[in-house]
């Protein structure tokens, strides 16, 4: 094998069509356009929804619901998550990323009270779940509410 000998695997390459040069191309007359229409028009290209000025779809359809601005998305954290911890441990944001339990692109971390919890831990949080909090406490630990 020599560099001269080397060519591209069969249909790996394609030829360009040379489209509107002449009818001996092949592609002339045309232009592989078709007769007359929009589409056959320079500039003749039609926006993504466009339905021929009948009323779009996306505008015929009714909208619906309300995004606020300020929303919060919370990180959920069950109790029994936190079971994991040693006793005696401080949870906190960056002690529930260490552990893989919260991934970026939340605002704040809510703790509910799913499972139990069998040590005393002291968990700060942005919000707890009445129930959660209870079971924290019963548990002998603490929970404080941190702003977000």
């Amino acid at each position: 094998m020599e560099l001269n000998t080397l060519r591209p695997a069969i249909g790996a390459t394609r030829k360009n069509k040379r489209i509107g040069r002449g009818t001996g191309s092949g592609h002339g007359k045309t232009a592989t356009k078709g007769h007359k229409g929009q589409k056959a028009r320079s500039g003749g290209s039609i926006k993504a929804g466009f339905e021929g000025g009948q009323m779009p779809m996306q505008r015929r359809l009714p909208k619906r619901g309300f995004t606020p601005l300020q929303r919060m998305e919370y990180a959920v954290v069950n109790l029994k998550q936190l079971d994991q911890f040693d006793a005696g441990a401080i949870i906190d944001l960056a002690a529930l990323v260490g552990k893989g339990m919260v991934r970026g692109g939340k605002d704040a971390v809510k703790i509910l009270a799913t499972g139990e919890l069998t040590k005393p831990l002291t968990v700060k949080a942005n919000k707890f779940s009445a129930a959660a909090k209870e079971k924290i406490v019963a548990a002998g630990g603490t929970a404080e509410e941190i702003a977000a």
